[in-house]
């Protein structure tokens, strides 16, 4: 696999990606920071600049601009608990990785020898954390005024389909509906370990179900971890 070189924000890849990404950086070394790996920070020895601490960052910022979007679009019709599951739809790990393919992210990316020949370019979870990071120094480098005008044009119709697509995507629920209606019983759900940083924790549940394992799942916090594990027990009990 060939090799993505460096980005250098005085070269034309980089201008290209801030015409992508529909923002010019004032502080061009945010950018870069935004699409390191740690697998190249630490192959490079440039100590803690990755984009760890951008994506912790932007992680919470994109979960504030999503609410605000939400709640401006579907507010008076929604509850809270259907705006926290439409949230879920848009601001989880696939959606956030099928959104960094579409701005073409992977090229770009600053990976180590060994990740990159792994193919991390394509891996969802390097994916979706360089589109928090990006946000993140996207905020940093103007306002959230910007962001939320970016953020709103990446996602598009999405925020709108999320009223159909979003609740349907429930899959505790619908697992749970499913057992009870098929089986007379109901899953339960386990913590069995979590790994990483707090600020980057990821946790691996699974469910339990007449005495077995049903499915195991992971995710960013315990409820995207449940839902991940619900949604493959749904793939093998089927619906």
């Amino acid at each position: 696999m060939e090799e993505t070189e460096d980005l250098d924000p005085k070269e034309n890849s980089a201008f290209e990606l801030e015409a992508i990404l529909g923002h010019h950086f004032v502080q061009p070394e945010l950018l870069r920071q935004a699409l390191t790996h740690r697998s190249y920070s630490a192959e490079h020895r440039l100590g803690c600049l990755d984009n760890e601490r951008l994506e912790f960052l932007g992680d919470a910022v994109l979960e504030l601009v999503i609410s605000h979007l939400l709640f401006k679009r579907h507010g008076e019709r929604c509850r809270e608990g259907e705006l926290t599951r439409m949230r879920s739809f848009l601001v989880n790990e696939n959606q956030l990785a099928n959104q960094a393919h579409r701005l073409g992210l992977g090229k770009y990316i600053l990976l180590g020898k060994g990740e990159d020949r792994s193919g991390g370019r394509s891996k969802p979870s390097i994916l979706s954390d360089t589109f928090e990071a990006v946000i993140g120094a996207i905020y940093l480098d103007s306002n959230i005024e910007e962001v939320f005008l970016i953020i709103e044009r990446w996602f598009g119709d999405l925020l709108d389909q999320a009223i159909e697509i979003g609740l349907d995507q429930d899959y505790k629920s619908r697992l749970q509906e499913l057992t009870q209606g098929r089986f007379h019983s109901v899953p339960i759900y386990e913590i069995e370990k979590i790994t990483g940083p707090d600020h980057q924790r990821t946790f691996h549940v699974a469910i339990h179900f007449n005495d077995r394992v049903l499915q195991r799942g992971i995710g960013k916090s315990k409820k995207e971890a449940e839902q991940d594990a619900a949604r493959k027990a749904l793939d093998i009990i089927g619906t």
